[in-house]
């Protein structure tokens, strides 16, 4: 026996399709004598309300979205594989550990994440996976082109996650990038008497790379240093290859060594390590080594990484809370918010 449908409950009761879906919906708005009447013919048949269907007649999914490009890096991917540690979460990377934030808050306001993460294909592809089947999404900068955000933000609630807003009427939440690299350069500075610093930088188009090599810039013009009007080089994704890559390519240079390198994440910093290890250069020793996020795998490579910790986890939360809100009201003004980042010294500068 097929199950009963809402074709059924309507017909058993006596009343329109619409009535049984504002039974279901809105209770309040059906007169209690009919809404009792509905209900009944439903435990006679057996019938539950299919999520999927309440979505379709309310325009709701019960899912929120999530777009970032795909920065998987096969290096730490093997690591996890063929470590003996049991959690998991110390290889998480920077969009794992927005995924666990949005996934968390988002179960606890009933929802769903979808997500879609993709180099391949391009923009336009994360936005017809994600676009259509979600009440709301974040993406993360750089992601989606602006004018395809500009046409979707217009019947979908969108939260910018880090980098410039783009456009003004999104929620935006981004991290003091400049503020954490410009604390960080000054205590390789200040507390090291480190002079010779080289910057290590994502693409021009990362916001957030280019933001913390802004804060580099500030603080070597406080301190007197000269500065540079680009990073020392740049890498062409930041991953552990890419940082191992471009560490071999800053020690082939003619002229003197650097005596810090300031990755403008932590997976090239651990990428660099091992460029280091492996031509018998010693950290921190012969050269500082710095990273940004403070991702699980900064605290187990030797020596461990001192890093910009960001509260990744809190991005991804947040994200669903403002969606949420702008859900509920989608007439309150914008808002952009800053999280606080904090440094944390370790033994790849000389501390600890």
């Amino acid at each position: 026996m097929s199950a009963p449908t809402v074709y059924d409950v309507a017909e058993r009761s006596g009343v329109s399709i619409a009535t049984v879906s504002r039974v279901y919906r809105t209770p309040d708005s059906v007169r209690a004598q009919t809404r009792e009447r509905v209900l009944e013919a439903a435990r006679e048949l057996g019938y539950v309300p299919s999520g999927s269907a309440r979505g379709l007649a309310s325009r709701s999914t019960g899912v929120l979205g999530l777009c970032f490009p795909d920065y998987s890096d096969p290096d730490t991917e093997n690591e996890a594989a063929a470590t003996d540690e049991d959690d998991d979460h110390a290889f998480m990377l920077y969009s794992d550990q927005i995924i666990r934030g949005m996934e968390r808050a988002a179960r606890q306001h009933g929802y769903a994440l979808l997500i879609a993460a993709s180099l391949k294909g391009g923009p336009e592809s994360l936005v017809a996976n994600v676009a259509g089947r979600v009440d709301g999404f974040a993406v993360l900068a750089g992601t989606v082109p602006t004018a395809d955000l500009e046409v979707i933000s217009r019947r979908l609630p969108v939260v910018m996650l880090a980098g410039p807003r783009g456009i003004d009427h999104l929620d935006h939440i981004v991290v003091a990038n400049a503020d954490g690299q410009r604390a960080l350069t000054r205590h390789l500075i200040e507390d090291h008497g480190l002079r010779r610093l080289a910057f290590i930088g994502g693409e021009a188009k990362s916001p957030d790379a280019e933001a913390r090599f802004v804060g580099f810039q500030e603080a070597c013009r406080d301190a007197g240093l000269p500065v540079p009007d680009a990073p020392a080089v740049r890498a062409t994704m930041m991953t552990q290859a890419e940082g191992l890559r471009v560490t071999e390519v800053l020690l082939d240079r003619d002229g003197e060594q650097p005596q810090a390198m300031l990755f403008a994440n932590d997976q090239m910093a651990v990428g660099a390590l091992r460029a280091l290890e492996r031509r018998g250069i010693r950290v921190p020793e012969d050269i500082a080594v710095t990273g940004f996020d403070g991702i699980p795998l900064s605290r187990l490579v030797r020596p461990p990484l001192t890093t910009v910790r960001q509260p990744i986890r809190q991005l991804g939360e947040q994200a669903v809370e403002l969606l949420v809100q702008r859900l509920g009201n989608s007439g309150r003004e914008p808002v952009s918010l800053m999280l606080p980042v904090s440094v944390i010294q370790r033994a790849s500068c000389g501390c600890g």
